[in-house]
């Protein structure tokens, strides 16, 4: 079951559960642009980490060469040619930067640390596109709702002024009754032409995030025909979690990049120390350079150590520790967001439901009333004013319901996403220890 299943580690397609949104969501992790940037990020910094790793080993070099030329002498009226003078030459070089005091090392760990906060921003893009199509999914369903409201209106307002123009004409009833009727009739039109529009931004706006048009048999048809298809969460929630989330993983991996760097900025004020290797064979035959006395080799160490570069070093120095600070403000911030972006998800969470049920409570009393002062205008019990009142309630209670519908399916879209997704979050009962939750990465 679903619904027994922990929270935070099920696949999108098991949060939401209506056929419909899964595939708009599919196609928008397949289509979407901003998707595909932050992908090609990843890949940008997986090559900057293999960069960063070839310095850590030796660089092994192979050369061949073909010399040729002529020379001669010419001493006190004597010429003598040397003649075409041919050399022939192979040589295998090796370099090598010996880190002995971790530079090389620190720029490595800087470089990995940063490809591993890249995928976490994709992760958190990823995440943040699923919502943000849930949720225009759900906007669109809560305005076709609105709209259905609407149309209704103006077709149960247009009878009512059929019947008060009958009236007018029987002499039964004031002209006021007309022009209240025809008030309500004129509301509901308006209202009409501008959800319209609302639902056709609503379909341009879903058919952006997903990179794609959007078929109609993938469009909802109303707010409440998606009730029970969003996942609940569970009740207890241990608060470690939010160290998963996307954003803090990502702002984490740049502190320690931001500390790496220091590592590298400091080694940069001791010696660099390098070795090179040359060996190779040099003949002037073809034939005879690879024989034993064609074999030559050289090896030189060398150490740079700097001193005085204008105070460049210690400027890379501050500037490595500025940056830091910034990634460990950077680091709070997050932690901060995620702890508030869930409290207040919660916050709502928790009053949601009762207003939900009382919200039905008053569109269900608004309709009964409704037809029962209908029935009494009808019968010429009570005035048209009561009448034109219980409308007025009605559609205002009608509207309400369906916000409240969207506000409940959208709170749920942002717990999840506060939660970080796609993660394991395990709710225990109380009697085994209190609130407490399990979170590893989703496999």
């Amino acid at each position: 079951q679903t619904a027994d299943m922990p929270y935070a580690t099920l696949n999108y397609r098991d949060i939401f559960r209506d056929p419909k949104l899964v595939a708009l969501i599919d196609q928008a992790l397949a289509n979407n642009q901003d998707l595909k940037a932050a992908l090609a990020n990843v890949q940008s910094a997986r090559a900057l980490v293999t960069v960063a790793r070839a310095d850590l080993f030796p660089q092994v070099d192979a050369g061949a060469g073909l010399t040729t030329g002529d020379s001669s002498n010419q001493t006190s009226g004597n010429n003598a040619s040397g003649g075409r003078r041919t050399s022939y030459s192979a040589d295998l070089g090796v370099s090598w930067e010996i880190d002995l005091f971790g530079r090389l090392r620190s720029l490595n760990n800087a470089a990995f640390n940063q490809y591993l906060g890249s995928e976490a921003a994709q992760r958190g893009t990823r995440l943040a596109l699923i919502a943000q199509v849930a949720n225009a999914y759900l906007a669109l369903a809560a305005d076709r709702s609105l709209l259905a409201i609407a149309r209704d209106t103006s077709t149960s307002a247009g009878r009512s002024v059929e019947l008060t123009r009958a009236l007018l004409k029987g002499g039964v009833a004031p002209r006021t009754d007309l022009r209240q009727a025809e008030t309500i009739l004129s509301q509901a039109e308006a209202d009409q032409a501008t959800l319209e529009t609302a639902v056709a931004q609503d379909r341009n706006a879903l058919q952006l995030l997903v990179g794609a048009p959007v078929a109609e048999e993938l469009l909802p048809v109303s707010i409440e025909s998606i009730d029970g298809l969003l996942a609940e969460a569970p009740a207890g929630l241990d608060s470690s979690i939010l160290l998963r989330r996307p954003d803090v993983v990502e702002a984490e991996y740049g502190l320690r990049a931001a500390n790496a760097r220091i590592g590298a900025a400091r080694a940069a004020f001791f010696p660099r120390i390098g070795l090179t290797a040359l060996a190779g064979f040099a003949s002037s035959a073809l034939s005879g350079l690879f024989t034993g006395d064609a074999f030559t080799w050289s090896v030189a160490p060398s150490a740079t150590l700097p001193i005085f570069d204008g105070g460049a070093n210690i400027g890379n120095l501050r500037y490595s520790k500025a940056q830091r600070d910034l990634a460990l403000a950077n680091y709070q911030t997050a932690i901060q967001s995620a702890f508030r972006d869930v409290a207040d998800a919660l916050a709502r969470r928790a009053t949601i439901d009762r207003q939900l049920s009382a919200s039905r409570q008053l569109d269900a009393s608004a309709r009964d009333s409704l037809f029962l002062a209908t029935a009494r205008y009808r019968e010429g019990v009570d005035p048209y004013l009561n009448t034109l009142d219980a409308q007025r309630t009605a559609y205002s209670a009608a509207r309400g319901l369906v916000n409240t519908r969207l506000i409940k399916a959208q709170n749920l879209v942002t717990l999840y996403q506060s939660l970080g997704g796609d993660q394991l979050v395990e709710a225990l009962p109380s009697s085994q220890g209190g609130n407490r939750a399990r979170s590893e990465d989703a496999q």
